[in-house]
């Protein structure tokens, strides 16, 4: 019996206990394999990234990431940003980091009279401002789908800058408030809805008001056709929406913060 039991004991510590901590050391090297794929996966972008680049590239996982920048959010999701710009010039914003998240997020449209007359739109998004520039500006009207090509990611504090970009820097012109507030995502997973390319939102502006949705139509350079990514910015039908209803001319339009108009932004803070 003694020996029996020996034998017993020799079985749960022994040879079963080894083969637990070989199943357990497995279960850790898998685990740990999960780990490494998942910092591995590529996160995709708006135009030509120096990050995030890989070949496990899908068109679920591109997304909202600026122009060479790195995940929104991340250590360098403003470098794009920065590399451009001398701040030493340009009285833009450099970016001290993301503050923690309100309940609702802010958004920004500014009016950028640079090389091309532009409009500029701005959501917070994981601590940057995630960027299109869209020519023609947001329409209230739902039969009106503009298009909205992605910028690199901007600062949070973009969202207060108003005034002169010297001539000679990057996007050298006069910018406005046009419109500001709060948004409220009406997708689940907001940050995740844009990377997969469609996005749905309430705007609460001085000026915007109502649901919109953002929709990439033209992917990047995860299509493998060297094609620049390309979004549409509309109106949903909703009670806020305004038919037959025009964006301003945006040399007439005004500062939703100043009421100054682009012409006397540029006579008041141009350094000329």
């Amino acid at each position: 019996m003694s020996e029996k039991a020996s034998t017993r004991r020799n079985k749960s510590t022994g040879t079963s206990g080894g083969g637990s901590t070989s199943k357990g050391g497995s279960r850790t090297a898998q685990g740990a394999g999960r780990g490494q794929r998942g910092k591995e996966t590529p996160r995709t972008g708006t135009t030509a990234g120096t990050s995030g680049k890989g070949t496990q590239r899908t068109k679920d996982t591109k997304g909202t990431r600026g122009a060479k920048g790195g995940r929104s959010g991340g250590p360098d999701a403003l470098k794009h940003y920065r590399d451009k710009r001398h701040f030493g010039k340009t009285a833009e914003p450099r970016g001290a980091g993301a503050p923690a998240a309100d309940a609702a997020g802010g958004f920004v449209v500014q009016i950028h009279d640079a090389s091309t007359m532009h409009f500029d739109f701005r959501l917070e998004v994981e601590g940057v401002l995630k960027s299109w520039s869209v020519p023609k500006g947001p329409s209230p009207d739902p039969s009106e789908k503009r298009l909205a090509m992605p910028t690199e990611d901007h600062p949070l504090e973009y969202r207060d800058f108003e005034g002169v970009i010297p001539a000679g820097e990057y996007g050298g012109g006069t910018v406005i408030v046009w419109d500001e507030g709060t948004y409220r995502p009406l997708s689940d997973d907001f940050a995740e809805a844009l990377r997969r390319g469609h996005a749905t939102f309430w705007l609460d502006g001085a000026k915007l008001h109502g649901g919109y949705s953002l929709t990439r139509f033209r992917g990047g350079d995860g299509d493998g056709d060297g094609s620049r990514e390309a979004w549409l910015l509309v109106k949903q039908n909703d009670a806020r929406a305004a038919r037959e209803s025009r964006t301003p001319d945006p040399q007439r339009a005004r500062s939703a913060r100043t009421r100054r108009t682009l012409r006397q932004v540029a006579s008041e803070d141009g350094t000329d």
